[in-house]
């Protein structure tokens, strides 16, 4: 045995030697002294790593979402205001939940179980939400639940205080709060802001213990005053909503407009939808027909091709244009009048409507100088609205035309519109010769127009006009008490695979007071189902109570008697079929 590496105590302990202590001792110096290195360099030199870690456990960046800007009617009612409310949303790896706690927060937010655990699952990810804009009262109960990981964040709905109303114009907005339809995506950049970002520091809870810095301030969005007048918009709804349901129409829309400034005060189409209702109908219920759909606009046309001959001096209002009982042949296809005549006036070619008389007069004139009266009326181009998906009708090179196609088009077919563009144009016949731009925004100055036609055609036009709505005319149901009324009523077979099928189209276009106008409304009527579908007996009637009343309202001075209004007996009834 070798007892010079070993020694054996008499206690009968093991003995080591000296130097594997002090060995030892160096080490844990030298151990001390690197952390303590390490320590000073990563707190005092280099701290960024530290910081970095802690964020990434502790620290978030959340989104500020900007106010979205208020939007208004022309005397400050509100037509779309936006409201806070709170977003739930979870950091999954944080997430501390019992499975009574998933049933309960899958109650409050009307979610099921099985999806906020799925929402849940992933812990990879930093942020979920779980459940987008919930009420304030809601998002209490979220809170008393006190779940580790689960947040709320400040949102913004828009709410519009007109529901169905003013829908199809104002439009709305998705669950980001970001225009999708109407004014709201046609303005998106005006009303919607710019969102900011603030850096917080949370607890293991997943709540906001501290907030560190704003990274960028919020900027909210800018309101907005729009031309409608609320109340004369509910009015122009309500009648005709009433319309489409009386005829039994497929649809309906109405457009009313400062005939001095182009301004719209109302648009609406029926069947309409709630946009407060985030569960949207179908995309036709969603369609501004008023804008967005084109139709053949029927007899609605003719005073643009009578003021187009007499702008060419090519007639006056006197002379008489052979209308040979009602029956015209071009190119083969012959053209009918429902009331024939052996002869009209130009005054009653425009009163009774004559299919014949208005062909005969536009086929006195080159295309060229046709097409011109029509295009520089502004058929064939957009309104200057800037509405979304706006259409520009159709109105074909007249390098194209065959005289029938010249003589139809006339009086309204072979040619299509919206209604908002049919509108427009008549401004030409309210505002001596002047055609004026449409506008959905407020204005404090009349823009100017572009002259189409000369004073005296504009007025003669309009001195036609107002026979129509008397005995003897297409529209004495378009009447109203005190006031003179001048207008065109049109009644157009649709067109369905290139041929025109027993389905209609009734409107009626006019302005008031005749004398000065201030306003102009134009009716459409898409299919009515009834016995009666002439514009006169289905568009001319809403005509008669909007703009009666909206005269009323804006407090315009009458220029008739009270007793003006005579009662049509039924021979009075002129019908009209283009």
């Amino acid at each position: 045995m070798n007892y010079a590496t070993t020694t054996i105590q008499t206690s009968g302990q093991i003995a080591l030697p000296a130097w594997r202590s002090r060995v030892l001792f160096v080490l844990l110096l030298a151990g001390l002294a690197s952390l303590l290195v390490r320590a000073v360099y990563l707190q005092g030199i280099h701290n960024g790593f530290l910081q970095q870690k802690g964020d990434a456990r502790y620290g978030r960046v959340v989104e500020i979402h900007a106010h979205r800007g208020m939007i208004t009617d022309r005397n400050g009612e509100p037509l779309a205001v936006s409201t806070p409310v709170e977003s739930v949303w979870a950091s999954p790896g944080d997430v501390e939940v019992s499975p009574a706690q998933i049933a309960q927060l899958a109650q409050i937010v009307g979610i099921s179980p099985q999806e906020v655990k799925s929402k849940l699952a992933d812990t990879s990810r930093e942020f979920v939400y779980l459940k987008r804009q919930l009420p304030p009262e809601q998002a209490a109960k979220v809170v008393k639940l006190e779940i580790p990981g689960i947040s709320l964040q400040r949102e913004y709905r828009r709410y519009y205080p007109g529901g169905d109303v003013t829908s199809h114009l104002i439009g709305f907005t998705d669950v980001d709060d970001n225009g999708q339809e109407g004014i709201e995506l046609a303005l998106q950049g005006r009303l919607g802001g710019k969102a900011g970002s603030q850096q917080v520091i949370k607890d293991r809870r997943g709540y906001i213990v501290e907030d560190v810095a704003s990274l960028r301030a919020p900027k909210a969005g800018g309101d907005v005053t729009l031309s409608i007048d609320s109340k004369i918009q509910s009015l122009a709804y309500r009648e005709i909503k009433q319309a489409v349901e009386k005829s039994k129409a497929r649809s309906g829309s109405i457009v009313v407009l400062d005939a001095r400034t182009g301004e719209v005060l109302a648009l609406a189409n029926w069947p309409s939808y709630n946009p407060n209702n985030r569960e949207k109908p179908n995309i036709s219920v969603l369609r501004n027909h008023a804008v967005t759909d084109e139709y053949e606009p029927g007899s609605t046309m003719k005073p643009f091709t009578i003021a187009t001959a007499l702008d060419a001096g090519k007639i006056k209002p006197g002379t008489v244009i052979n209308t040979a009982g009602g029956v015209l042949t071009v190119n083969g296809r012959t053209i009918h009048d429902t009331h024939p005549a052996a002869s009209l006036t130009v005054a009653q070619v425009i009163q009774k409507s004559s299919n014949v008389g208005t062909a005969k007069i536009a086929l006195s004139l080159p295309p060229e100088t046709l097409w011109h009266g029509f295009s520089e009326s502004g058929f064939g181009s957009q309104t200057g609205s800037e509405f979304p998906g706006e259409a520009e009708g159709k109105l074909r090179d007249y390098k194209t035309w065959r005289p029938i196609e010249q003589a139809t088009m006339s009086y309204g077919n072979g040619i299509s519109v919206n209604l908002l563009q049919l509108a427009r144009a008549y401004t030409v016949f309210a505002n001596s010769g002047e055609l004026k731009s449409i506008t959905l925004l407020k204005q404090e100055t009349p823009n100017v127009g572009v002259k189409v036609f000369s004073d005296v055609t504009a007025q003669e036009v309009r001195d036609m006009l107002e026979m129509v709505v008397k005995p003897g005319g297409t529209a004495p149901l378009a009447q109203i008490t005190g006031y003179r009324v001048a207008g065109k009523t049109g009644t157009a077979h649709k067109l369905e695979n290139g041929k025109y099928v027993d389905r209609y189209v009734a409107s009626f276009v006019g302005l008031a007071p005749a004398s000065a106008p201030r306003l102009i409304v134009a009716v459409m009527v898409n299919e009515p189902g009834g016995k009666d579908y002439y514009g006169g007996q289905v568009a001319a009637p809403v005509f008669s109570n909007v703009m009666g009343a909206a005269l009323r309202m804006l407090g315009v001075p009458n220029d008739a008697p009270l007793d003006n209004v005579m009662k049509p007996t039924p021979a009075d009834l002129v019908p009209e079929e283009v």
